[in-house]
């Protein structure tokens, strides 16, 4: 969504309210502060890595302030609030990376309500989740009440938001769902798929948020929100199926599919990595149905029933106009391990394939063949080993081959990469165009892997092309795996090479350039 700025338009005034949003890289957050900055308000968005913020449509707008914080860092976030006179809590723990969710989430709670009160903020907004106190209530939906009761136990006054399942394009939620559906003509499903839900299209959820700071009355309260109707995921897939012009899926139901298992096999069969899709997958044994309409009164709008809310995201998606992704918030790899150069300075051992070509196109024209690789484009050599590689590494438990997430929001030539963006098995951990990418490994490997490329300009239309893969194992078998896979890695990785030069030089030939 991109925000427009009339000519000649100043930034607004000192005394317009400033508004933190944290998590702002997130899916919710994403969308939250360009609705926000139409609304009026002065936004501050905070990320552990600003500079993904700073080239989304609205990272450029006079009205927004764009800082580095992460909850986890007490200093960072206290100086993130500063100023603010309200602040929306929009984090959530729930990654491959994280071992305990909970503590961290605990953490983060706790290190928000201090910076609050520090700061002297009028207001927390917090996003939690549907989900009645009981004792089969999922890890995922307690650790979500247990941050709403520590918020709230500062001394700010709290306005808690509690939604279901969101629905809209690029939802984890709604990605599950159509990749199942997409996928599986029959499927074994728990027993529990006919557990009451009551989903939400995002653009409510949106409305209710920006709304209730305008009304006084929602400070210190709590709040259930839903759409307008209450089903089943088993109707909410058969809803997907007609919407999607597909034949509705045959589900059996079985006793034995425990959480933990539905998680490996949304895992198999979605992008959805285990560690996001277990906590979703034992939530759903909960019903997660509102108690009360109250907010929809104070701040009535039109909700979308499930139907409208697949239909809008399917529209999104079609239209090539997704804002934001739920794998937009993946944290970006530790610091210790992005630069190729980190090894060799940490000790250890590090093994390295460097390659290089001259090719005869400008800097320019190889950066844009190189900025389009991986997902449809493909690795420009042998991509059948690479699809293979992602069936093994999903079989494995790890990432797999998942689509990069901007290429459903604009065309790719013109969609930038991004720093923390996934590309297949492969995550961003620096872009610098057109000199430089870095690709840090998230496959399932005995050790960490990263990928660079830099390009050198030569002269008039004559580039180098360099390309450094380098791998520090773990323990002997990571030593073990480099040497099994190098006969492969030599043959995978100078035929990317030669493809990537290969391909510029045609783009010079057929445009003339």
């Amino acid at each position: 969504m991109s925000v427009p700025i009339a000519e000649g338009e100043q930034s607004p005034a000192a005394h317009t309210p400033l508004i933190l949003v944290t998590g702002a890289s997130g899916y919710v957050g994403g969308r939250l502060v360009p609705r926000l900055l139409e609304a009026g308000y002065r936004v501050r968005a905070a990320a552990r890595a600003a500079e993904r913020l700073r080239l989304r449509p609205w990272g450029t707008h006079p009205a927004v302030e764009i800082v580095a914080a992460d909850v986890s860092d007490c200093g960072s976030i206290r100086r993130a609030a500063d100023g603010a006179w309200a602040a929306y809590y929009l984090v959530h723990s729930m990654s491959a990376r994280t071992r305990d969710f909970a503590a961290a989430d605990r953490l983060g709670a706790r290190n928000m309500a201090a910076a609050a009160e520090a700061a002297g903020l009028q207001r927390i907004v917090y996003l939690g989740g549907l989900g009645e106190d009981r004792p089969d209530l999922s890890a995922h939906l307690r650790s979500r009440a247990e941050v709403d009761g520590i918020l709230r136990a500062g001394s700010v006054p709290v306005t808690s938001l509690r939604a279901a399942m969101i629905i809209g394009s690029g939802s984890a939620s709604f990605e599950i769902l159509r990749y199942l559906v997409d996928r599986l003509p029959i499927m074994v499903t728990p027993r529990w798929m006919g557990t009451p839900v009551q989903p939400i299209a995002i653009r409510n959820v949106l409305a209710y948020l920006i709304g209730v700071l305008a009304r006084p009355e929602t400070s210190g309260q709590s709040y259930d929100i839903g759409g307008p109707e209450v089903l089943t995921y088993r109707r909410l897939m058969n809803i997907y199926a007609e919407e999607a012009g597909l034949a509705r899926p045959r589900i059996i139901p079985v006793p034995v599919l425990t959480p933990r298992l539905s998680s490996y096999w949304i895992h198999l069969v979605t992008p959805v990595p285990a560690a996001l899709a277990k906590p979703l997958a034992e939530g759903l044994r909960n019903p997660v149905v509102c108690r009360d309409d109250r907010l929809g009164e104070l701040i009535p709008q039109d909700l979308l029933d499930a139907r409208g809310a697949i239909r809008a995201a399917l529209r999104k998606m079609a239209d090539a106009a997704v804002e934001s992704h739920w794998s937009d918030s993946a944290g970006v790899a530790p610091a210790e391990w992005t630069a190729p150069g980190d090894p060799r300075w940490a000790g250890g051992t590090a093994y390295t394939d460097r390659r290089r070509v001259i090719v005869s196109a400008s800097p320019e024209v190889v950066w844009q063949r190189l900025a389009r690789i991986g997902g449809p484009t493909g690795w420009y050599y042998a991509d059948w080993l690479w699809r293979l590689r992602g069936v093994l590494d999903r079989m494995l438990g790890g990432a797999g081959r998942r689509a990069r997430a901007s290429s459903l929001r604009s065309d790719r030539d013109a969609a930038p990469l991004l720093r923390g963006e996934v590309l297949d098995f492969w995550r961003v951990a620096a872009v610098q165009p057109p000199d430089r990418l870095v690709l840090v490994a998230e496959m399932r490997l005995p050790g960490r892997a990263w990928l660079e490329f830099q390009v050198r300009p030569l002269g008039k239309e004559r580039s180098e092309l360099l390309q450094t893969a380098t791998y520090r194992p773990r323990g002997l078998l990571g030593i073990l795996y480099w040497y099994a896979v190098y006969p492969l890695h030599q043959l995978v990785f100078r035929g990317m090479l030669a493809g990537i030069a290969r391909t510029a030089e045609r783009t010079v030939e057929r445009t003339g350039t």
